[in-house]
């Protein structure tokens, strides 16, 4: 065979073949490349390496900080293994195949015209042939390990499974298996179909452009062709063979029918199309690779066509078919056992198969005996808002523009004088974006404002460390912890010093340099003084912690330089030999970095634990992969009205249908130590990780006591769990299938286009039985708006007897207990409501309602809800606590303390025993109770909850304002503003004559 494509020598008239080739055009003619072009792609080369180098540096830098390098070497050392692992094979598969056809060209070629054509690309190719051979297989294999890098976390849980114990119903295979090995095995069988497919279509390439493979004539494919292309297509046929093994198991998870997982129609229809289709593609794979010595397409055609005419009506058609006329005409019968073996996987996979229902038949009346009954209960009653108060938070407690807090406040216990108080909490962060116009520059807001400093907190239920019930100052909350520097229940509990600077949170600055060299000032604003936001006239310190990066080498400086953009790093003196910077700096951030594997939950609670300022986080395991469990958006089921963002996910996609809560994690905010505790031991899961990373997770005995007393039960955990139980309560297949006994997480009344959110609440489920600290949430029947039942789960980590128990209150089908929506209504439609906040919308305030909460009390189900009020103030004004609403039954009640509003709904008064306040007048936290007059515009009480008496005079003045107010109304109604504006003013001057004592 002569060589046909060898460059001819110069002045050589023609090849070996037909078509002459021409000599080689003089290698003076050619056009060198553009220095400024060459020295242009060599930049932008060097930039890209030097921007990889960067990055790479960095994050070893940052994980050396934290003391976490063996997770960034694992995850290095992996990726770079997967890389270079799967770059080769792609990188041979293509050479291999472009070798081959190249080597085994024809050696003749006809003189036609097509040929002729072909020459020219031949003549520009042969030069450069082992220039493009190397260079694509490279190319391409670089892409193929690029990809590869993003299934490190499928081969690591591959390469070190652990075994679940329990097997599916159908392929008798351990659940590790289809957690651990099928998405393995279906990457490798992919990629090398992937690998095979881009090779053949090089090699046939290849053999077209030398003539090995021609579009017309008898004889299109030269004998080395037909080899070629007949092996390969007889591997990429026993790959398919291997992907029809596989999707048999896939079964298990399928989405899209009545239940995830496997039904009548899958396991009739679909499972033997796939043991078909897999035999058929078998038979294939061997008439391909007997064309190797056959050298006709005849038989190979007709298989591969047989293949794909049975993957139509096999594949698609015959399932449908047995689906309509076998399953649908008695789809109950038929697919009662799948229902049933789904609901139990379901109920397993996400941790509620102990859920326990009981009846609940609640009652419509509530008298003083029952209440009395229940009054541990409602001493936990929070009456304070989260979302609603971080407002008032703000103005009351940060002192400076530059603090801030959540718009959502976390809720937390704490023992106080002996008693485990309800706290809503919040920590007073950095919040550079309110400094002063003329203080934003590069050393104030990289080495002066570098961290918060201290927590804020309020009793939940407005009592004081004494348990007694007070009143504040224009509906303020009652104080637990407030004022800089830090004074409070909390800052006092630490008997050994409390560092109350929070370098490390979720409003810290993207960068910080901090770190001063010995005898040199503190510079980093601790505490404002006096009535000046000048750092100079403040108290200030410096950071002595152990976390961030030295940054003090030219080396370093630039590196950060070129990561962050900022030039400042280089040139400025803030930085020194023993600065540090600190950055990733967010809590949920640096956990998710340390543990990637991890889905970490949207809420970090801020605690002070032994001394110090802590987040507390979970951490969840995830998987689409647990067999026959049904498959739902994480996204979706944790939305909700107070979180519209979803956690991490560390899937592909956000579907899910396995979770437990793994970890339980903290973060430091001094130093921004993380530590990771094991919580789930038993998670299979969990186990595999830790064997890929030895040491990162600590045990659960590990944890300390006073840290273990802070942590709770997951709020995004919950929310999952309660969009499971809404479907899977119900255990009996008919009526699952009916779908006439589902659920709903109720909207928001005050948010109606998203969930209403669980809330944290001491509640007793039992008549007269201690309070617990519980999560808690309602559901309602689907499509309608009365309750159907009432669920909670224990939320004390410290407390092992209750903690993660489930309990749902179920309400009789025959009770129309009303809804959160039907009670939002009620409450807006009241007469008693609207004659007190009458005065409050005449003069221009806004009003505002709090969380709607619901509570087993009495026998019955309590509804109360915190009412605040928005005076017209500008950026300084901020939400007041003025009234308490209660429903119970169709009774409403409003007062401006939650005594008040009870004794509206129960015969004879209350017991006296709740005492939680909601409204204005004037007292100290120590339980103190000064003089003064309700902000309520009438109620003619000092929302102490006890009886204070009114004088005669007094009484009389208000109750004549009163009737201006009604007459008022009336005037307006009837268009009369004169009479309106007239009433609205003499109302008003006999408020505050009341208010003056009557004179």
């Amino acid at each position: 065979m002569s060589d046909a494509m060898q460059p001819p020598r110069p002045g050589r008239p023609g090849g070996a073949g037909g078509a002459g080739e021409g000599p080689t055009p003089p290698r003076t003619g050619r056009r060198r490349p553009s220095p400024l072009l060459l020295t242009a792609v060599v930049l932008v080369v060097l930039f890209l390496l030097l921007s990889v180098f960067t990055g790479v540096w960095t994050e070893k830098l940052w994980f050396s900080s934290v003391g976490y390098s063996s997770v960034f070497s694992t995850l290095l050392w992996t990726r770079v293994g997967l890389a270079v692992g799967f770059g080769l094979v792609m990188a041979l598969v293509v050479g291999v195949n472009l070798w081959v056809a190249y080597h085994f060209r024809p050696g003749f070629r006809a003189d036609t015209y097509d040929e002729a054509n072909l020459e020219r690309y031949r003549s520009v190719i042969n030069p450069l042939r082992r220039v493009l051979l190397i260079g694509v297989s490279v190319l391409l294999g670089i892409f193929a390990g690029i990809s590869a890098t993003g299934q490190w976390r499928t081969f690591l849980l591959w390469k070190d499974r652990t075994p679940f114990g329990r097997t599916d119903p159908y392929f008798d295979k351990d659940v590790g298996f289809y957690f651990f090995s099928l998405p393995w095995l279906h990457y490798l069988v992919d990629f090398a179909t992937t690998a095979l497919v881009i090779g053949l279509m090089a090699g046939v390439l290849v053999h077209y452009l030398y003539g090995g493979v021609r579009l017309a004539g008898p004889h299109r494919f030269s004998g080395a062709a037909q080899v070629q292309v007949s092996v390969v297509l007889g591997i990429l046929l026993l790959l398919k063979a291997a992907d029809y093994w596989l999707d048999r198991f896939d079964l298990t998870t399928d989405t899209g029918g009545l239940v995830t997982g496997m039904t009548y129609a899958r396991e009739n229809a679909v499972l033997p199309a796939k043991n078909i289709l897999l035999i058929i593609a078998l038979i294939c794979a061997l008439l391909m690779f007997a064309n190797v010595f056959r050298r006709t397409w005849l038989l190979p055609g007709v298989g591969v066509a047989l293949l794909v005419l049975s993957a139509v009506l096999l594949g698609a058609i015959w399932p449908a078919i047995v689906q309509r006329f076998q399953v649908d005409p008695s789809a109950a019968d038929k697919e009662a056992p799948y229902i049933a073996k789904n609901i139990q996987a379901t109920r397993a996979a996400y941790d509620v198969g102990g859920a326990k229902i009981s009846s609940y038949d609640a009652t419509d009346t509530l008298n003083q005996a029952r209440l009395g009954q229940d009054a541990a209960s409602q001493a936990g009653i929070r009456l304070v808002d989260p979302q609603v108060v971080s407002n008032t938070f703000e103005q009351l407690q940060q002192v400076r523009g530059y603090y801030s807090v959540p718009n959502v406040l976390d809720v937390d216990r704490y023992d106080i004088d002996g008693r485990e108080r309800d706290l809503v909490v919040a920590a007073r962060e950095l919040n550079q974006a309110g400094l002063p116009d003329a203080q934003k520059n590069w050393a104030n807001e990289k080495t002066v404002y570098t961290h918060g400093y201290g927590m804020i907190a309020a009793y939940g239920n407005q009592r004081n460390a004494a348990d007694q019930p007070v009143t504040t100052n224009n509906g303020q909350p009652v104080w637990a912890e407030q004022k800089l520097p830090p004074v409070g229940e909390l800052s006092d509990l630490t008997k050994g010093g409390y560092r109350p600077q929070i370098y490390y949170g979720e409003q810290s600055p993207d960068y910080s340099v901090v770190g001063r060299p010995k005898g040199e000032s503190p510079i980093e604003l601790d505490v404002p003084q006096g009535n000046t936001d000048d750092p100079s006239s403040s108290r200030t310190s410096t950071y002595e912690g152990k976390g961030g990066v030295e940054i003090g080498s030219t080396f370093r400086k630039l590196l950060y330089a070129m990561k962050f953009g900022d030039s400042n790093l280089v040139l400025s003196s803030r930085v020194n030999d023993d600065s540090k910077i600190l950055y990733d700096r967010n809590p949920r951030q640096r956990v998710q970095k340390v543990a990637p594997w991890l889905t970490v939950d949207n809420d970090a609670l801020p605690a002070v634990v032994d001394g110090k300022i802590v987040w507390i986080m979970d951490g969840y395991t995830t998987s689409d992969k647990y067999p026959l469990s049904e498959s739902r958006s994480l996204d979706e089921m944790v939305s909700d009205a107070l979180n519209p963002r979803a956690a991490y996910a560390t899937l592909p996609t956000d579907h899910i249908n396995y979770m437990r809560n793994a970890v339980k994690a903290t973060v430091d905010a001094y130093d921004g130590t993380v530590t990771l505790y094991a919580w789930n031991e038993s998670d299979p899961v969990l186990k595999t990780w830790r064997k890929v990373f030895p040491g990162v997770v600590k045990d659960r005995s590990e944890i300390p006591k006073d840290l273990l007393a802070h942590m709770r039960y997951p709020e995004d955990m919950f929310k999952v769990q309660r969009n499971i139980l809404a479907d899977y309560h119900v255990t009996n297949p008919k009526t699952f299938y009916e779908g006439s006994d589902k659920w709903d997480v109720p909207q928001d009344p005050e948010a109606d286009t998203r969930k209403q959110p669980p809330y944290r609440l001491s509640v007793s489920t039992t008549q007269g039985g201690a309070p617990t600290f519980s999560l808690t949430s309602v559901y309602v029947p689907t499509k309608r708006q009365n309750l159907a039942s009432f669920m909670t789960v224990g939320a004390d980590a410290a407390d092992p007897d209750t903690y993660g128990k489930f309990q749902i209150l179920r309400l009789p089908d025959n009770t129309q207990v009303p809804g959160p929506s039907q009670i939002a209504n009620q409450f807006n439609s009241d007469d008693k409501v609207a004659t007190q906040l009458r005065s409050f919308t005449q003069s221009n305030a806004s009003v505002r309602y709090g969380n709607l909460l619901t509570l087993p009390v009495g026998g019955g189900l309590l509804y109360v809800q915190p009412l605040y009020t928005l005076r017209s103030g500008g950026a300084a004004s901020y939400p007041q606590l003025e009234f308490v609403l209660v429903s119970f039954g169709d009774n409403v009640g409003i007062g401006a303390t939650l005594d008040q509003a009870l004794s509206q709904i129960v015969p004879g008064g209350t017991s006296g025993s709740t005492g939680s306040t909601g409204s204005s007048g004037t007292g100290d936290t120590d339980g103190s109770t000064q003089t003064g007059s309700s902000g309520s515009g009438g109620t003619g009480s000092t929302g102490t909850g006890g009886d204070v008496k009114l004088s005669a005079d007094a009484k009389a003045l208000l109750e004549q304002a009163n009737a201006k107010f009604q007459a008022a109304q009336t005037a307006l109604e009837a268009g009369n503003l004169s009479t309106y504006q007239k009433n609205v003013d003499q109302a008003r001057s006999l408020v505050q004559r009341a208010l003056s004592g009557g004179q």
